[in-house]
């Protein structure tokens, strides 16, 4: 076979594997021997490039690919699928010389047959044809401004001792603040920068299980933050649409409560079964957001001049409302469901007691 047979025979299998055909990924007719010929070696390559390309063109980006093939696909999969990224993208990271093939090097590092290979090969491919196009776009809007390092830093050491705390009502003290420290840097930078704004957007994954009851926790940080989220189930990530310096709030306090809410949870002598810990997160979900509302609201209130501050607050929510709808034009509302009380109660107890700062 030519290169170009390879190729072919490639995307026809991964197309199959795809649709979910039961052994459509299996190579041993491709390769039937112990040799990997140099034909199927720049086959896959052909073949990796040609999808590729059209998943850089749906938006995701690298850590996008990595997060869905850690759910989708094993790690041969995955690391081939990465590899593939790498080579298509200047500036990916590249561990392989240009001396030999890079299948054939990928092979003996993960010391695989043709056959084991060339089957994870179709694997990886069939994984990044189901990748759809991505609403939002794989990179953030350019800004006219960067994210304050110093003040980021101040929140990051805020929320590490939040979530190292063994005293639920310091973890609360130290919560509290990091997201009023986030708000008034946010409402001095709007003020300077008052004028149009470009929102960018963000991906923010999630592990399982319960993803549906953490998302809603990404949203009502999003929510306290001036940002809007949307939850894609499929995939298990929340796309987050808002200023860059916002979004960068949302991913920290966000990752400190997922922390600090599933080590209550676990450490609640109740929370044994699923609906427990579903009804646990969901209300700690929205305890949590009333609280970041409320903080918000606070700090607004005492800014020294809240006259000039509330019109650009309207201006800069408007630019992102208007943003977000363009991206996702038909949003659903789904309610989450709780079959749980004392769940409820104990997740409100421990979202009363989560810090949000010092």
């Amino acid at each position: 076979m030519t290169a170009e047979e390879f190729r072919d025979a490639l995307l026809t299998a991964a197309s199959a594997t795809a649709r979910g055909i039961r052994g459509a990924a299996r190579a041993d007719r491709l390769v039937p021997g112990l040799e990997l010929p140099a034909e199927a070696a720049e086959g896959a390559r052909l073949a990796g490039q040609q999808v590729i390309s059209r998943v850089r063109r749906s938006g995701w980006l690298p850590e996008d690919v990595d997060q869905a093939a850690r759910r989708r696909v094993d790690e041969f999969a995955r690391s081939f699928a990465l590899d593939t990224l790498a080579a298509h993208d200047q500036g990916g990271v590249r561990w392989w010389t240009e001396s030999e093939p890079h299948l054939t090097q990928w092979a003996a590092k993960h010391i695989l047959t043709p056959a084991e290979a060339l089957t994870s090969v179709i694997e990886a491919l069939g994984f990044l044809m189901t990748l759809p196009v991505l609403a939002a776009p794989g990179t953030a809007t350019p800004q006219r401004h960067t994210v304050d390092e110093k003040k980021l830093s101040r929140v990051r050491a805020l929320l590490a001792k939040a979530e190292s705390s063994s005293f639920p009502e310091e973890a609360e003290a130290l919560s509290a603040k990091a997201q009023e420290l986030m708000t008034r840097h946010a409402l001095d930078r709007v003020l300077v920068e008052a004028g149009p704004e470009l929102p960018g957007s963000r991906r923010i994954w999630l592990d399982t299980p319960y993803v549906d009851a953490k998302s809603l926790l990404v949203h009502v940080v999003a929510k306290a933050n001036r940002c809007r989220a949307v939850f894609d189930s499929r995939w298990d990530f929340v796309t987050v649409v808002g200023d860059e310096d916002d979004l960068a709030a949302v991913a920290l306090l966000t990752t400190s409560l997922l922390v600090q809410a599933t080590r209550a949870m676990i450490a609640d002598p109740a929370g044994r079964d699923r609906a427990f810990r579903k009804s646990f997160l969901v209300s700690y979900a929205t305890r949590v957001g009333e609280r970041l509302d409320q903080a918000a609201e606070a700090a607004i209130a005492e800014s020294p001049d809240p006259d000039r501050l509330l019109p650009v607050l309207a201006s800069h929510d408007l630019a992102v409302e208007s943003a977000f709808t363009a991206l996702f034009p038909q949003v659903v509302s789904k309610s989450v469901t709780v079959r749980s009380p004392e769940g409820w109660d104990a997740g409100r107890d421990a979202a009363d007691r989560a810090r949000l700062g010092d």
